[in-house]
């Protein structure tokens, strides 16, 4: 099977819009070219990489937070209640704060949706560092970053059953082949997506459909699964218009990602009979994940991605 080999990073670490996560060529752009210094760069380098069954999300930075993260940290009990707050009052959900990390100008806080329909997501409280003052009142997110999210867990509960069927499949992948996924804790302190299992998440693009039953959840949050069905079948679903992304990761250390596991993979994903519709991406990464900007993708990871995504209607 073709693939690429290609640095590719669509985690959270991508997308957090207060200053993001640096990559090493940041951090090393005010170096100079002695050799003790190379030295000690690529010691903090290769300390930045664990093990992806030891990563819980601790050590997550996002670039120019140092400052910031000292200022949200001393307020996390005021930063935790206005983000619930916020997701009350303007999502009709309830939330419980995970993780609060310093981003540029602003705390970045990590949440999870309490009961159905679930999810994890962040909130952006700014923060003005001259004053060391916590805007409280401002809080806000990213554009569709929320609503893509819930829209990601009304879709888990609409194909329930054709998920624990995905979800079977990577158990048993995982007791014969030498992979495994994310902690589960890492993803409550740093994903952050949406709808995500330690093997895969939900990313809903436009869609008719999911938009309208977005909309209809928000001025009922407490309707039920056959009401959501109701409104969902009665407009058009474009299978097109949602990606599940598959990660996985080696389970040794220092093993390269497979090809062999890789292509059986891909195999699978179209052959599988019961998997909910939808664009399918696999990618493989060796056994390490870095633990500054919760990104495992590396130039020696194996990807099916776009545009070569496994079409399931």
């Amino acid at each position: 099977m073709k693939h690429k080999r290609k640095l590719v990073v669509y985690s959270i670490s991508t997308m957090l819009l207060m200053g993001g996560c640096g990559n090493l060529g940041d951090m090393k752009e005010n170096t100079n070219s002695s050799t003790n210094t190379q030295a000690t760069e690529k010691k903090n380098h290769d300390d930045r990489y664990v093990s992806v069954q030891d990563y819980t999300g601790d050590g997550y930075m996002p670039r120019h937070g140092q400052e910031t993260d000292k200022i949200a940290k001393e307020h996390q009990d005021e930063i935790t209640k206005a983000v619930q707050k916020f997701f009350i009052e303007t999502y009709k959900t309830e939330v419980k704060v995970h993780n609060v990390v310093g981003s540029q100008d602003a705390a970045t806080v990590f949440v999870e949706s309490v009961g159905e329909p679930h999810f994890y997501t962040y909130a952006v409280v700014p923060i003005d560092k001259q004053k060391k003052e916590v805007k409280f009142d401002n809080v806000f997110t990213q554009e569709g970053q929320v609503e893509n999210a819930i829209k990601s867990g009304l879709y888990h509960l609409l194909y329930e059953e054709e998920f624990a069927q995905l979800d079977s499949y990577f158990t048993e992948l995982q007791k014969k082949e030498a992979v495994v996924g994310r902690t589960v804790e890492s993803l409550k302190k740093v994903g952050g997506v949406g709808y995500m299992t330690p093997n895969y998440f939900i990313s809903p693009i436009k869609d008719e459909a999911l938009d309208t039953l977005y909309n209809s959840y928000i001025e009922n949050p407490k309707m039920d699964i056959v009401q959501m069905r109701e409104i969902f079948e009665k407009s058009s679903f474009s299978p097109e218009k949602l990606i599940i992304s598959i990660q996985l990761y080696m389970s040794k250390k220092g093993s390269p990602p497979s090809d062999k596991i890789f292509d059986q993979v891909c195999k699978d994903i179209k052959s599988l009979e019961i998997i909910p519709p939808g664009l399918y991406s696999v990618t493989l990464n060796d056994n390490l994940i870095d633990s500054l900007t919760a990104i495992g993708i590396k130039d020696n990871s194996l990807e099916l991605i776009y545009p070569n995504y496994v079409l399931r209607e």
